[in-house]
């Protein structure tokens, strides 16, 4: 059996009865968090936004849906600087999307 917490948590605990409330069915929003429901491994076009070399990170803006994406360097395949052009394929990281085979656009 499942509990819903006081913090809206799923837990196998019952809640404390001091803290218990009470919601409608039709105040609970489930939604898809963007970018997660297209396809991780098509290619993509973006232009990079931000990028520390010292740090080895940065952003791309991806040019289809304008999002921005993670790039670290172990997933460039050269250097990259801010305003570059690149293509990029998409992976799911720990803390989000997070683009991988980061190439220039010629």
């Amino acid at each position: 059996m499942a509990y819903l917490d006081e913090n809206g948590n799923l837990t196998d605990r019952p809640p404390d009865p001091r803290k218990i409330k009470t919601f409608r069915q039709e105040d609970i929003q489930i939604s898809v968090p963007k970018g997660e429901d297209r396809e991780p491994d098509l290619p993509r076009q973006g232009k990079v936004s931000f990028f520390n070399t010292q740090k080895g990170f940065g952003f791309i803006i991806d040019a289809e849906t304008g999002e921005r994406i993670f790039v670290h360097a172990n997933d460039l395949s050269a250097p990259i600087q801010e305003n570059d052009r690149v293509t990029f394929l998409i992976q799911h990281g720990p803390k989000g999307l997070m683009a991988a085979n980061v190439t220039h656009v010629k």
